[in-house]
């Protein structure tokens, strides 16, 4: 198939930033792109060649735009499973497969996919309402701490809570949802697995996760992660297993807890281009989301070694600010050495909202992280 300068389509579904930056590489290699996006502000509205309005939750939505293209892939995993199915058997090619979005979707069948696959992860119970649990504590069946999550629809740091006394369960939906006992980690690490349709496999390097203890979403990625060899080999192992459970096509991103003796735990998995691999587009051969590219396409995949160092600053919203936005001292840190601001194109800004990320590349991965916090520190994310 010539997917390059061509009348192949390929399908996005979901026009976010991660969208936006797999864009740059359709654009790169001339590959015509149809993106489906609920808003009309979307991120990749200006950068894709047929942008279409609707619901990605809506059947026929999804089902009618899948019909207009070759190869169908997404940046959001809230997607309609029900019309991928179905697009499916009419010979669309859907990666990652509605199997796949149907087990990971839901975060109970996503963990007890684990458990069935004898993949290492945290001891949990389920819920089908968060008012089961106070019962489960009262009768023993449960004790504190736990982490709640619910079982659909959580993102960036909404749908999980630490719970410590029975006063952290107010306020909480009632939803299906699942407690986890709470984990002590060390590090919080991901691995990027890439498979191609052939089935020839790639890893990204092992990167850590820093955490901000608010927002419960990720401050900065550092790669490779500062851990020792065998943990770093025990914790891509255990990516490939993962991979090779789901049988993915794409990118599998996998989220792992170092616990304090270096066992190695899933907390989650995304298959698609992922926040913890942000820093590959300065820092690797091949970026994410060329790899992304690549797989489904069933082309050869690329090297996935650093060129150099990298740490990833997310920018967010900063806290008391909401409306049109602005970025104050965006000129300090782009004067800092390796430093490079990826803005993506969100017009308004709210607390903790992800506005870009910045990378910040050094020979010296020590000194990468020290210029990240100056980063940090210096921009701000706030509303004219």
């Amino acid at each position: 198939m010539n997917y390059f300068s061509s009348n192949f389509k390929l399908g996005i579904l979901g026009g976010g930033q991660l969208g936006k930056m797999l864009l740059n590489d359709t654009r790169k290699f001339d590959i015509y792109t149809c993106v489906l996006d609920s808003s009309n502000e979307a991120p990749c509205k200006i950068a894709s060649n047929e942008f279409h309005l609707g619901d990605l939750m809506n059947y026929e939505a999804v089902y009618n735009f899948g019909k207009q293209v070759d190869v169908l892939t997404i940046e959001i995993e809230n997607v309609n499973v029900d019309a991928l199915e179905a697009l499916e058997k009419e010979g669309v090619k859907v990666y990652p497969a509605s199997k796949t979005l149907r087990t990971i979707q839901n975060k109970a069948t996503q963990k007890l996919f684990y458990v069935d696959n004898n993949l290492p992860t945290a001891p949990f119970s389920r819920f089908a309402y968060t008012s089961e649990i106070k019962e489960a504590i009262n009768h023993g069946g449960l004790t504190m701490p736990f982490v709640w999550k619910c079982a659909q629809f959580g993102y960036d740091g909404t749908g999980v809570k630490i719970v410590k006394t029975l006063q952290d369960l107010e306020g909480l939906p009632n939803v299906e949802c699942i407690a986890e006992t709470l984990v002590p980690f060390k590090n919080e690490l991901a691995v990027i697995v890439v498979r191609n349709v052939s089935g020839d496999i790639k890893t990204f390097p092992v990167v850590e996760m820093e955490f901000h203890p608010e927002a419960n979403q990720v401050e900065y990625v550092i790669c490779p992660a500062r851990i020792p060899e065998e943990v770093a080999k025990k914790a891509t192992e255990i990516a490939l297993k993962t991979s090779k459970a789901f049988n993915h096509v794409g990118l599998l991103a996998v989220e792992m807890f170092q616990t304090q003796n270096d066992d190695i735990l899933i907390n989650e998995v995304a298959p698609r281009p992922h926040n913890s691999g942000h820093q590959t587009i300065e820092a690797s051969y091949t970026s994410q989301f060329e790899q992304h590219l690549r797989a489904i396409l069933n082309l050869p995949l690329g090297r996935t070694d650093n060129k150099v160092g990298g740490v990833m600053v997310n920018l967010v919203g900063a806290e008391g600010y909401t409306g049109d936005v602005m970025y104050k001292n965006i000129e300090a840190i782009m004067k800092m050495d390796g430093v490079t601001p990826h803005i993506y194109g969100k017009k308004q800004t709210r607390p903790f909202r992800k506005m870009g990320h910045v990378t910040i590349v050094n020979e010296d991965l020590n000194e990468a992280r020290k210029i990240a916090e100056a980063v940090k520190k210096s921009i701000k994310v706030i509303s004219k």
